[in-house]
């Protein structure tokens, strides 16, 4: 059974730091990604790793702030999220694909249960 489990979200003032971590079980993923949601918006590409760590990307607002990495032998991705704005509230989500780096949801076959992070002014 394949599973996804982000830890790591919580309430941090604007300026702080946060880390996100993705556990994967059940196989090995190639591309792995994170996206948020804010209420009464839609799911957002936020950043992306290929299996290899090699490549990268990032949602341009994110830029310099986020750094996204994995370690494969914990099958765990982690988001390392720095300088938080408050438009950076939002249900963060974990998700995998056997394919290469995407922005797009739908290409994603696996997500986890997501991850609150609020940031306050």
């Amino acid at each position: 059974q394949v599973q996804l489990v982000e830890s790591g979200g919580g309430l941090v003032q604007a300026g702080g730091s946060l880390r996100l971590s993705c556990a994967a079980s059940g196989r090995t993923f190639s591309a792995m990604g994170w996206f948020r949601q804010a209420p009464g918006k839609e799911r957002e590409f936020v950043a992306a790793i290929s299996w290899d760590g090699l490549t990268t990307d990032y949602e341009d607002s994110v830029k310099g702030r986020f750094t996204i990495s994995r370690n494969n032998a914990k099958d765990t991705v982690y988001l390392q999220m720095n300088s938080l704005k408050p438009e950076d509230t939002a249900v963060y989500y974990c998700a995998a694909t056997s394919g290469l780096v995407q922005r797009i949801p739908t290409y994603y076959n696996y997500w986890g249960q997501g991850t609150q992070v609020t940031v306050s002014s």
